[in-house]
């Protein structure tokens, strides 16, 4: 049971103005693919909006969608249901409808060649293989948006099924470090929304 401090000290006032950023989680709609790996970003985009003391519950633009404030700056929080594959059809809706620059949509998502619990904070740069990635870079058409990936760690062999290693649940016994990581990327996204970029890669890309 929560505390009436602990309710107060959550609640956001209602988010004011236009929309200036996207910050977009990227994974798999559907109960079977909750905790695997390729839903980093659905789960760090649900840290940072249990920060915010906000709920991503409101269906639109292809995505459960939550308003927020970040500072000043009024931010949409997305989880695309279009499965990862087509993840760029709900970033690029967004971007239409709020006349939001690419360079202010942050994508926080799984990267395989970080071990886990590592994160890596870029201000632009290729889909690197990651079909989330590669659908956004198509449709938009550009690669100059800042993101945030996630180390889910390597495939256990080079034989084995990316597909069926990105698509696997995190193990037990990394509980502790993916807790950590999802803070510290909730933590990154507010920085890089604030301007911060900068400081946010030096603290967390170690």
């Amino acid at each position: 049971m929560k505390t009436m401090f602990e309710m107060f000290k959550r609640r956001q006032p209602a988010p004011t103005g236009p929309v200036e950023f996207l910050i977009v989680g990227l994974g798999n709609p559907g109960r079977q693919y909750e905790c695997t790996r390729h839903n980093a970003g659905f789960l760090a985009l649900d840290c940072l909006a249990e920060k915010l003391g906000v709920k991503v519950d409101r269906i639109k633009y292809k995505s459960l969608c939550g308003d927020a404030m970040i500072g000043e700056h009024r931010v949409l929080l997305m989880k695309p249901s279009t499965y990862m594959n087509h993840s760029g059809e709900a970033v690029r809706e967004a971007m239409q409808f709020h006349k939001i620059p690419i360079e202010r949509v942050l994508v926080l998502f799984d990267d395989v060649s970080l071990d886990v619990g590592r994160l890596r904070i870029r201000r632009k740069g290729s889909d690197g293989g990651h079909n989330g990635l590669k659908s956004i870079l198509y449709l938009t058409g550009k690669d100059t948006f800042p993101r945030v990936k996630m180390g889910v760690g390597q495939k256990p062999h080079p034989d084995y099924d990316l597909a069926d290693w990105v698509l696997g649940k995190f193990r037990k016994e990394d509980t502790e470090l993916l807790d950590k990581m999802f803070d510290h990327a909730a933590e990154a996204a507010q920085m890089v929304v604030e301007g911060q970029i900068d400081q946010a890669m030096s603290r967390f890309n170690g």
